[in-house]
Order: structure tokens, then C-alpha cells, then sequence
């Protein structure tokens, strides 16, 4: 036993300060409800990958675990072995650098949200050619929102049943993996907006994100692309490029490297029955072109979709902070409206989907009140957009981070 840790009759006792050391890769610890678990050996075999539940490696899990779990008696039988012990009684539940108070009304608001929605039972002429484009990068955008319903096991009770029917709609109706989707997905909902942490804001040097980033390259001297123009370049390798090219490279490498032959079957699935239907009608170059073209309209609709809530809010290294701060740092809203609702699949209520991933997601507007009402009370930023508004800051939060990387790219 470490230094730190004590040893009573009822249990072994730790405080935080020994629990914060346990944070590399081959030694994590971690604290649910104030147990202390040694998950160093069982993260490798953690469903949900050993990304995610390594981030809190050394850190307080209760908030996290509790959002990304919806049968929580299963999971224990898992982690009864993983218990080495828990915090000294003199301890705080928390890090000393978290806010008490917002967790514990946060903790209120959860309780009665899930109750109140009853969140474990819940929602060949060019011109033809075009039409038929248009209408199935439309069917595409929300298979896309139903498969992001299913991954986050918000549709059935029972998770094995969301697990096989996400299986289905992601691979068979969308053409990816389940498997892919799971491990960028979770982490994001993990740490959004964390740098080396967040795969959505890991650009691979071709963009720079928030105020931190960019000084960060300026001052290291680093080029790998005229970032001060990429608010302009971004309409060439932003919305394009994504769903059609980065996505599915991807997908192959994940369904190869982690021999994820299921997903690759259901992934196969979706080109057997594309081009089945119309090679007949366009011939096979004809049909690649037309699914490249669907893809490139679904990408536009995709990328300004998932980013307008999240690439203009902070974006920095970890901070450890609770979870309801860091969800609200990194996420802002969108106004209800029909048009809204259904153009996002409800993703324009983004701070409630972070805040409450298993939630089915109609019930995200019912719950919005409350969560701003708790906001208010302790002073953390509540943002609502309109849909312009939260495009357009898109390309603007790109331009201030351009000019704050050239800046310190010349001077410093």
C-alpha cells in the first residue's frame, strides 16, 4: 500500500493526494461514489474502451460513470474486484478544485429528470439525379441522428438491445462501424473540448483550435498549414472532405486493425444493397460517383451540425473540472424550433445531450429549464444560438484562432 493510505478495521482508507498520483498508463486509480479502484489491469478490457475510462485515471469518475451507465447493479460486478479500497472520511467527495454545491444540485436535477422522462423505456436525368442526391443525403443525415440515438443507448431498457440494433442502422443503412462510432463518440462525451483528449478537436495540425492551441504553435514555430487563412480553407477541406474521405479511411482502419469482422459484415451489407440498386440504373462509376456525391452533401450537413455547438466554445487542456462545468464550457445550444429540432435530430439541445447522454431525445426541451435554472444559480454560461448565429461563429472562433497563431507565430 502506497503512502496515503490507511488501514482500519472497516476498510483501507486513501486520500486524494495518494489517489492523484495513480494517473500514469500503468497505474490508474480511480473514485465512484468515494471506492477507490485500481482499473490499471481491467481498462484493456473495458467495454467502452480503455481511452475513455483512462482519462479519469487518478480522478473522481462518480458523475461520468453514472452518465455513461444505465444498469448500474450489473456493472458493479465488474468493478467489486477493481475495489481497493475508499476515501478517508476527513476527505471531500471530490477534488478540492471542484464545485460541491453544483454537483450535489446537479445530482437533484438528474435524479428528477430521469425519473420525471422515464429515461430507462424512452424517441437518370441530371435533374432526377439530383433529387434522388438530395433525398438521400437527407435519409442519410438522420440515420445518422438514429444511430447516435441507439449508440447511446437511449431508445430500449435493455442495452444489449440498443448495442444490436445501432449495430445495424450504423453499418447496414449508413455504411460504418459501430465499433468506430463508440470509441471517437464516448471519448468526446468523456472530455469534449480536451485537447489530446477530445478526438474531435484533434485536427491533425491542419486546423487550430480555441486561444490555447494556437499560441501553442505560434510559439513553437509550427506550419503545417497557413492557419491564419483557415476560416477560408475550412469550405475546402472542412465540410467536403469529412464524411466522404477522413470518415471512411477511418472506419476501414478501425474495422482492419481491431478485426472487428461483424462490423465490417454489416459495413459490406450497405454497398451490397447500394450498388445492387443502381448500377443497373448508372453503372458502377456512375453509382460511385453519385454515393461521393451524397456523402459530400451529407458532410456539409454533418460538419455544421456538430460543430457549431462545440468548435466556438473553450477549448483547452484538462483542467479536472466537475462535470456539469466541463459539459457547459465546451457546449451551447441551438433554439427550438420544427425546422431545428429535426434539421439536428434535437442536437440544437446540446448541453442537455452532454449533460444527459442516455436521455431519449425529445425530452431534452422539457428538461432545458431546469438545467439553465441551476446555471443561473451558480453563475456558469447558458448559451442559446440561433442557427445563423451558431454557423457563422463557426468560421469566426476559426479567424480569431488563425490571427491569435499568427500573432505569436511573429512575435514571441
Amino acid at each position: 500500500m502506497g503512502v496515503g493510505g490507511q488501514q482500519t478495521e472497516a476498510a483501507v482508507v486513501f486520500s486524494w493526494e495518494e489517489v492523484q498520483k495513480h494517473c500514469s498508463r500503468n497505474d490508474r486509480w480511480l473514485v465512484i461514489s468515494r471506492k477507490v479502484y485500481n482499473i490499471t489491469q481491467w481498462a484493456k478490457r473495458h467495454p467502452g474502451g480503455s481511452h475513455v475510462i483512462g482519462h479519469y485515471a487518478g480522478e473522481d469518475a462518480t458523475e461520468a460513470f453514472t452518465a455513461f451507465h444505465p444498469d448500474q447493479t450489473f456493472v458493479q460486478k465488474f468493478l467489486k474486484p477493481l475495489l481497493i479500497g475508499e476515501l478517508a472520511a476527513t476527505e471531500p467527495s471530490q477534488e478540492g478544485n471542484k464545485n460541491a454545491a453544483i454537483i450535489q444540485d446537479f445530482e437533484t436535477l438528474r435524479t428528477q429528470a430521469l425519473a420525471w422522462m422515464m429515461v430507462w423505456y424512452w424517441g437518370t436525368s441530371w435533374t432526377l439525379t439530383l433529387l434522388c442526391a438530395v433525398m438521400l443525403a437527407t435519409s442519410q443525415a438522420q440515420a445518422g441522428w438514429l444511430q447516435h440515438d441507439f449508440g447511446h443507448l437511449s431508445v430500449f431498457k435493455k442495452s444489449k438491445w440498443n448495442h444490436l440494433v445501432h449495430k445495424f442502422v450504423i453499418g447496414h443503412l449508413k455504411g460504418a462501424a459501430a465499433s468506430w462510432w463508440n470509441h471517437l463518440h464516448y471519448n468526446h462525451h468523456a472530455k469534449p473540448n480536451v485537447l489530446s483528449k477530445d478526438p474531435d478537436v484533434n485536427m491533425s495540425g491542419i486546423f487550430v483550435l480555441g486561444s490555447v492551441q494556437p499560441v501553442e504553435y505560434g510559439i513553437k514555430k509550427i506550419k503545417h498549414m497557413p492557419y491564419n487563412h483557415q476560416h477560408q480553407y475550412f469550405f475546402l477541406l472542412g465540410p467536403p472532405l469529412l464524411v466522404p474521405v477522413v470518415f471512411n479511411l477511418q472506419n476501414l482502419n478501425v474495422m482492419i486493425s481491431r478485426r472487428s469482422w461483424v462490423d465490417l459484415a454489416w459495413y459490406l451489407s450497405f454497398y451490397i444493397r447500394y450498388f445492387s440498386c443502381y448500377v443497373p440504373l448508372y453503372g458502377f462509376f456512375g453509382s460511385v460517383a453519385l454515393n461521393l456525391f451524397v456523402r459530400f452533401l451529407e458532410s456539409h450537413w454533418f460538419v455544421w451540425v456538430t460543430q457549431m455547438n462545440h468548435l466556438p466554445m473553450n477549448i483547452d487542456h484538462d483542467k479536472n473540472r466537475d462535470w456539469i462545468t466541463m459539459q457547459l464550457q465546451a457546449t451551447s445550444n441551438i433554439e427550438k424550433s420544427f425546422f431545428n429540432d429535426w434539421f439536428s435530430g434535437h442536437l440544437n439541445f446540446q448541453i442537455e445531450h452532454h449533460l444527459f447522454p442516455r436521455m431519449p431525445r425529445h425530452n431534452y426541451h422539457l428538461v432545458a429549464p431546469r438545467v439553465r435554472a441551476l446555471c443561473d444559480k451558480h453563475g456558469i454560461s447558458y448559451q442559446m444560438k440561433t442557427l445563423w448565429q451558431g454557423m457563422t461563429d463557426v468560421v469566426s472562433s476559426l479567424k480569431t484562432s488563425g490571427d491569435l497563431w499568427l500573432d505569436a507565430y511573429l512575435h514571441k
